[in-house]
């Protein structure tokens, strides 16, 4: 007889899964702590949480939730193409940023036949989507934990359909300089589509403009959330940037109905609240520097970061991971990314970077 090994994907079967930022209520039930005690710093969440205004809205939504969302996301793409002087045929909603990336390989690779390129410490779900897919990915190595533009230029092969670039970069925080990413896109020859994976993209100070490419024509996707900055991550929406021919494509191979009713509410809602948005990157910048200065007075390397995160090297990052997470405290280990030695801190409110840097001197005790 058969079994259910024998009849599925071949490479579905030798995929590991996505590992996210533990939940709160999963170490609460584990290590029998109170959830209300315990502080998540693990997957680059608002700390602030999301926008009153968008909350309001959300609450609105929740009435009419008994009819199905705007499939077609009207007001949502209006109020996005409005936001960067787009038309709505340049914007695609996704199921969170994430579901933009499954829309392009449905969109522009074949199994066995495509490759994409994307850089060696990058966003795991590239790679995941890839071997998915039965796409070959070409991993290139970084440049002290930058993606090198110039050796991800020349992996391009005739097979190349997709080049994946995230900056800022997670897990690393890094980004490329504006000249170099606008020399990078210069150089990508026309059977390649550039995707600039931009979920930490208000973080930056000097953000290129990366709009401008798409306004131009070029074939570039940039991808964006509402999950970080927004701070409605628990609602799953986020959005691709294109040219209308781009975004047209990548409309046909949307599920029906992929962005509900309540995060397209919370979404338009949140997208106008620049107060909110001003008012995180404020609190970021100030607990990011924190946390750096920290680092250094302990000793500790860390990964200069322009996201709302650090990536820091404590010796034994599964160890650390463990050690805080007894105390309450959850961060992100790094070895699924094959950084064993690092661990990832997410920026939070003082209170909790005060908290997590009181207890680290403990957590790596005789790891260094």
């Amino acid at each position: 007889m058969l079994s259910l090994q024998d009849i599925a994907n071949r490479e579905l079967l030798d995929l590991v899964p996505y590992e996210p930022g533990k939940p709160v209520d999963d170490v609460a039930r584990e290590l029998g702590l109170d959830p209300a005690a315990i502080i998540k710093l693990a997957s680059n969440e608002n700390p602030l949480g999301p926008s009153p205004i968008a909350m309001e809205a959300m609450h609105k939504a929740i009435e009419t939730c008994h009819f199905y969302p705007d499939g077609g996301g009207f007001h949502l793409r209006n109020a996005i193409a409005n936001k960067f002087g787009l038309a709505k045929e340049n914007v695609v909603l996704g199921n969170g940023s994430n579901e933009i990336i499954e829309l392009l390989f449905h969109t522009f690779t074949r199994p066995g036949i495509h490759e994409i390129v994307n850089s060696r410490h990058a966003f795991a779900v590239y790679t995941l989507m890839a071997q998915l897919f039965g796409v070959r990915a070409i991993t290139v190595d970084d440049t002290d934990f930058t993606p090198d533009l110039p050796a991800m230029l020349r992996a391009i092969t005739p097979q190349t359909r997709l080049i994946f670039l995230a900056s800022p970069n997670n897990p690393t925080g890094t980004r490329v300089t504006n000249e170099a990413l606008d020399a990078f896109l210069r150089g990508i020859p026309p059977h390649v589509i550039a995707v600039l994976d931009e979920a930490y993209y208000e973080f930056l100070d000097n953000p290129p403009d990366t709009v401008g490419y798409v306004k131009q024509g070029a074939r570039v996707v940039l991808m964006r959330t509402f999950s970080k900055i927004q701070g409605l991550a628990g609602l799953r929406i986020g959005y691709g940037l294109a040219s209308a021919e781009i975004a047209n494509l990548l409309q046909r191979a949307r599920q029906p109905f992929n962005a509900n009713s309540i995060a397209q509410a919370g979404a338009i809602a949140g997208l106008a609240d620049v107060e909110h948005q001003q008012k995180t990157k404020a609190i970021t910048d100030e607990g990011r520097r924190v946390l750096e200065t920290a680092f250094a007075e302990m000793g500790l390397k860390y990964i200069p970061s322009s996201a709302n995160f650090v990536l820091v090297h404590v010796g034994n990052g599964g160890e650390v991971f463990k050690r805080l997470m007894a105390k309450g405290i959850i961060v992100r280990s790094m070895v699924s990314y094959h950084l064993p030695e690092y661990i990832r801190v997410s920026v939070g409110t003082p209170a909790q970077n005060a908290r997590f840097l009181s207890e680290l001197p403990s957590a790596v005790e005789g790891l260094r």
